[in-house]
């Protein structure tokens, strides 16, 4: 009796793949027209077995047919600097993903279905790869309320919001605000080749010319950096003495005179520490 059951089944699901429509060229076929057509290929689609011929062909024209869909949640990004394509391939992925997990029971048109697929991995996919420095998906989505926040209270107040009202109206700290408005300035860089002045009538200097120099304090930080660990290692009266002519600023003599010793003495001694701190801070450790 089982036989007889699955028999007549792969039967039904041999005339129901049979009873598919042959499009040439899918993704030539018109929205309106593909919006027919993919109800007929769901419809047979969920009797087919994955992995069969006719299961890949109904799977495939369904992609083809619906990419209009993808090329027009794609051109709302044309102007973010992304290449299209690349924008494209990542919609299809959610065209895909909406593809296999649709059911017509749930009498819903596959557009209205599918659009938030695409849309989600596009947004994924900017916020995943779009930020010139990586920042936490935390601030990568505070960065984004921020910016609509800034439009509604723009529109109400006839000017820029302050970070106390951004604030309020997002219902966050100031702090965080603050640290999310930090965080967008990492969306994108500039080069530092970039020319400041735009205007190629006057002497145009790079960005890298005036943003400032080399703070010559930064050596002595990194040297007191270095010299910490070797000064730990010196003996009580090395680091008496050190602290005694660099850190009270006195002369050898009153050296000689506070720990009882000659100004000769003192110089001998001075020398040996230096040279063994000099020593220490040239080696690699």
């Amino acid at each position: 009796m089982t036989t007889v059951v699955n028999d007549t089944t792969t039967e039904q699901h041999s005339d129901l793949a049979a009873e598919l429509p042959e499009v040439e060229c899918p993704s030539a076929v018109a929205p309106r027209d593909a919006r027919e057509l993919s109800k007929q290929f769901f419809d047979r689609l969920r009797f087919l077995d994955e992995g069969t011929h006719e299961y890949q062909y109904a799977r495939n024209t369904l992609i083809e047919m619906n990419m209009s869909m993808v090329r027009y949640v794609a051109r709302r990004y044309r102007n973010r600097g992304d290449d299209m394509e690349d924008i494209i391939q990542v919609g299809t992925i959610g065209l895909i993903k909406a593809i296999d997990r649709f059911d017509l029971s749930r009498e819903v048109e596959f557009s209205t279905f599918a659009v938030p697929y695409i849309l989600g991995e596009i947004k994924r996919f900017f916020r995943d790869t779009g930020w010139a420095v990586h920042v936490p998906r935390r601030l990568q989505e505070l960065r984004s309320d921020l910016a609509k926040a800034k439009e509604e209270l723009h529109v109400q107040l006839d000017r820029d919001p302050t970070v106390q009202e951004l604030a309020a109206h997002l219902d966050l700290s100031e702090d965080e605000v603050i640290e999310g408005i930090v965080a967008a300035n990492g969306y994108c860089a500039g080069s530092l080749d970039t020319p400041t002045d735009p205007d190629p009538s006057h002497q145009r200097r790079a960005l890298a010319d005036v943003l400032g120099e080399e703070d010559p304090a930064m050596g002595t930080v990194e040297d007191l950096h270095a010299l910490a660990p070797l000064l730990q290692e010196l003996d009580e009266r090395e680091r008496q003495l050190i602290e005694l002519r660099f850190g009270q600023e006195m002369t050898q003599s009153q050296i000689g005179a506070e720990l009882g010793v000659s100004q000769m003495h003192v110089s001998r001694l001075l020398t040996r520490t230096l040279t063994k701190l000099r020593t220490g801070m040239l080696s690699d450790r």
